[in-house]
């Protein structure tokens, strides 16, 4: 599989910064986060405009060799072209939500942000627009490069142990 610019896609809580970063680290290129294009603040409250969400991502596409994941199909759409590889962690609801849990154990329940998150996560498979499994299962089954759709944390792993 040609990692040289790999994209992974997939719901919140998936593990994708946790193999991007593992991934983007074995094969020393950069990685990026499109939670830190879409958003403005870390928060996860004020959105970027579109248009310079898609110019600051086409940026970090345009350099020779990276890491790029994020649940934004919208913005992952635009970048496919540049892609070498397509990573989709089709990892179900439940799991994402549990790990969204863990990952943010610290936080109050009743935290605005951390309920919307987790209803966004529980809701990836009925979830409508570009970030859903939806559009991710038709921007996976488009992409004409090397692709590997990984279900589970076993696959995750044991895709991460091959590099």
């Amino acid at each position: 599989m040609n990692l040289t610019r790999t994209l992974i896609i997939g719901n919140s809580g998936s593990g994708k910064s946790w193999l991007a970063e593992r991934l983007a680290g074995h094969l020393q290129v950069p990685w990026v986060d499109l939670d830190s294009i879409h958003w403005l603040s870390d928060e996860h409250s004020i959105a970027r405009p579109h248009a310079e969400a898609l110019g600051m991502a086409r940026i970090a596409a345009s350099e020779e060799c990276w890491v790029i994941e994020g649940a934004y199909g919208w913005i992952v759409s635009e970048l496919l072209p540049r892609a070498t590889a397509l990573i989709w962690l089709s990892v179900d609801d439940e799991t994402c939500v549990a790990n969204i849990r863990q990952r943010e154990a610290k936080r109050d329940e009743n935290d605005e942000l951390l309920v919307a998150l987790l209803g966004w996560a529980g809701s990836y498979r009925s979830r409508d627009g570009s970030s859903g499994f939806a559009a991710h299962q038709r921007l996976f089954n488009g992409f004409s490069g090397s692709k590997i759709q990984l279900e589970d944390r076993g696959d995750i792993a044991a895709f991460h142990g091959q590099q």
